[in-house]
């Protein structure tokens, strides 16, 4: 059988974890390394000023005093005996559609895995509920990938709505929708008096025409987007040199 990495954001007792390893281990050995607490939000962070501590759980998995980067990097460089075929991250406990995908963990780590050169994808459910179906549909696409590879520069993001396996429609692939700007942070105190900052939570969606992920998922699909690991705005880099040169 072959090997893959499994890894999350949402912690290593997370139950989108236990779901995701579940469905890959009839089809691979699956080795397990993620964050010893909820780490979404966490983006491509490395942690470089203190060092990496783990921890063996009675169930196989192995939980890292870190990010969710952390955790794939560690993995692919130190922990796994076998260099797996694969990255798979998740199963988020809610989405990463539109801007969510620069902020989230989740894509983090199917994205350090793609950095350190092998095949990834990020799987999130669009709910708490039916992980199950977001657990068979990464199996499918897992099996798809390992015998048609896509193209080593992108990252597949992939959405499933929070419904039974047999109440989704199918998958369409998409672009990345929009959100508005996030909410104001909110403000209070402690019980020592002193101020404390709350992340405002994200903006309401501002693009979820047809062919964004927001649609497809709105419609009852599995929305399935490639991500480019190259940021470079390469049509704009004639622009940017005319520009100096005036």
């Amino acid at each position: 059988m072959i090997n893959l990495l499994v890894s999350n954001d949402d912690g290593v007792y997370a139950p989108g974890l236990a779901a995701l390893n579940e469905a890959l281990s009839t089809i691979s050995v699956v080795t397990v390394v993620a964050p010893e607490r909820n780490h979404s939000g966490a983006s491509n962070a490395l942690t470089l000023e203190n060092p990496l501590r783990i921890q063996q759980l009675e169930n196989g998995f192995t939980a890292v005093s870190g990010t969710p980067t952390d955790c794939v990097h560690l993995a692919l460089n130190e922990l796994c005996a076998v260099v797996p075929k694969m990255v798979v991250s998740g199963i988020n406990a809610g989405a990463n559609m539109g801007d969510d995908v620069l902020y989230s963990g989740t894509v983090a780590a199917a994205m350090e895995g793609r950095f350190l050169g092998l095949p990834a994808m990020a799987v999130s459910l669009v709910g708490k509920n039916h992980y199950q179906s977001a657990a068979l549909y990464a199996k499918q696409l897992v099996e798809k990938l390992l015998v048609s590879p896509l193209p080593q520069d992108q990252v597949l993001n992939v959405n499933v709505p929070d419904l039974p396996f047999d109440k989704i429609k199918g998958i369409k692939v998409t672009r990345l929708g929009k959100r508005h700007q996030a909410e104001m942070i909110e403000t209070s105190t402690d019980p020592r008096g002193r101020d404390i900052f709350w992340i405002g939570p994200p903006g309401e969606i501002a693009d979820a025409g047809e062919g964004t992920d927001f649609h497809a998922i709105e419609e009852g699909y599995v929305s399935i987007t490639p991500l480019k690991i190259d940021l470079t705005a390469t049509e704009l880099l004639k622009n940017l040199s005319e520009w100096l040169a005036n």
